[in-house]
């Protein structure tokens, strides 16, 4: 590990921060400024010539800025010769957009890839991408990992009983899968449909909850208004109680709001985004898992040439 460095830029501080005390190296010397016009300056603070560079930024609020310091960060370490340029991007931003659902609508997860490979990114290490054909985008090596195995090693520690795994919708039926394989649980589906952007309607369930304990799966609980209803409608159908597991927490809007006042028992995201300490505070029904360990581990797999799928394993216990 001593050809590799670690930086951190304004959203993901105190992840990479853990990162490097997993890897027992010293996080990396990086400034990012901001003029008063709004312009973004970012300068490694020591040499990264022909070193493996690690930028550790999640695109979230504010997603554009959050974006754009990473482009800076990667052609200020490419115009200083390191040897090879990862991004890792916990949350990759713009991801929900990822296909043209109505006529003249972008497809800016492709454009987010262009970006970050035009600026000279020889790799991408990310979590849960909302969907998995963003892979599909890039030309250059990516590393989507999943969260499933160390959302399913907590909730066996909780040693549930009569449990039923959830997707919010037929989307997610996938992810919900993998989670009921790992507590050895049957799945069920939540029909709904979305008449526009952060507004969803619960219609049906398939699947039995009646009597059982339910753990909702998604990847992303943004203004938590679809999370909300799909509570109410397993309540209806006959959940005695709710659990949620939820990657990335962006939680804008009124998000802490319905999520403290529904009837959640616990609400499990990550740290790939972090959690202000007011929200936290505001709800305690949360409780955050770091994926430091797994990020770190992600990043001694490649640079010991191992394999990346061999991490899971450690979440198998």
């Amino acid at each position: 590990m001593k050809e590799t460095i670690v930086f951190s830029l304004t959203s993901s501080i105190d992840l990479a921060q853990e990162i490097c005390d997993y890897l027992k190296i010293e996080k990396g010397k990086c400034s990012v400024k901001h003029f008063s016009d709004g312009e973004i300056i970012v300068e490694p603070e020591e040499t990264v010539r022909g070193r493996s560079v690690y930028i550790v930024q999640s695109t979230c609020s504010p997603v554009s800025e959050r974006l754009m310091e990473v482009l800076i960060a990667i052609d200020a370490c490419h115009r200083a010769s390191a040897g090879e340029i990862n991004v890792v991007m916990p949350y990759f931003g713009y991801a929900r957009q990822d296909r043209k659902a109505r006529p003249r609508q972008p497809i800016t997860s492709r454009l987010v890839a262009n970006l970050l490979e035009t600026a000279g990114a020889d790799r991408l290490i990310t979590v849960d991408l909302h969907a998995s054909q963003i892979q599909g985008f890039f030309n250059v090596p990516i590393d989507d990992l999943t969260c499933i195995n160390m959302l399913g090693q907590y909730f066996r520690s909780k040693q549930l009983e009569n449990v039923v795994v959830v997707s919010p919708d037929h989307g997610g039926t996938t992810r919900a899968r993998k989670l009921a394989d790992c507590l050895g649980a049957p799945l069920a589906i939540i029909d709904k449909r979305r008449p526009k952007p952060n507004v969803a309607e619960a219609m049906n369930v398939i699947g039995e909850v009646d009597g059982k304990i339910a753990i909702i799966v998604d990847d992303i609980c943004d203004t938590a208004g679809s999370l909300v209803a799909g509570i109410d409608i397993l309540k209806k159908y006959g959940a005695t109680r709710v659990f949620c597991a939820v990657t990335h927490g962006i939680l804008s809007g009124q998000a802490i709001e319905r999520i403290q006042n529904a009837p959640i028992e616990e609400f499990v995201i990550t740290n790939t985004i972090p959690l202000a300490p007011e929200k936290k505070e505001a709800c305690p029904k949360i409780t955050v898992l770091s994926v430091g360990y797994m990020l770190a581990k992600v990043i001694e797999a490649i640079q010991t040439h191992n394999p990346v799928s061999e991490v899971y394993d450690l979440f198998n216990d």
